[in-house]
């Protein structure tokens, strides 16, 4: 398992979040423009917005994972959950641990926060993260739908 360390996302990691945030972009076939990404990054260095964001460091204080996450309320449960939008690891990194230890920190973060889940979604053929959600998580019988406004 590979050492790293998951932090909060700060300003000195910006370069590799971006190439990370790009990678992910590329994964799903979204066409992410430099616009969007500093968006993204805005929220993620606001207190005041509620997507914040996580970092897998290695030993040399290199961003090689990302989390991004928000609350999100459960009126039928009468709690809030915690809804991981983003997960993505250095395609170098991948089968080394980083996206567990990514997830354990989520698992951390809603038990101290007090949220009753940490709920997430994937593409039906991500097979190696479906490997890994499988170990650590629970898939649920819900499917998800879009509408557009």
């Amino acid at each position: 398992m590979t050492e790293v360390t998951i932090v909060p996302v700060a300003p000195a990691h910006r370069e590799a979040w971006e190439r990370l945030y790009m990678g992910y972009a590329e994964f799903y076939k979204v066409n992410q423009t430099q616009e969007m990404r500093d968006r993204v990054w805005s929220w993620l260095m606001d207190p005041n917005h509620e997507t914040t964001g996580l970092v897998a460091v290695d030993k040399d204080g290199v961003p090689v994972g990302l989390a991004h996450v928000r609350p999100f309320a459960r009126p039928l449960s009468a709690t809030t959950g915690l809804f991981l939008d983003d997960l993505f690891v250095d395609p170098a990194r991948r089968g080394s641990g980083v996206a567990d230890r990514l997830l354990e920190a989520l698992r951390a973060m809603a038990r101290e926060k007090g949220y009753s889940v940490v709920r997430w979604i994937t593409a039906e053929n991500n097979y190696r993260a479906r490997g890994a959600y499988d170990r650590i998580a629970t898939r649920t019988n819900w499917l998800t739908y879009d509408m557009q406004p």
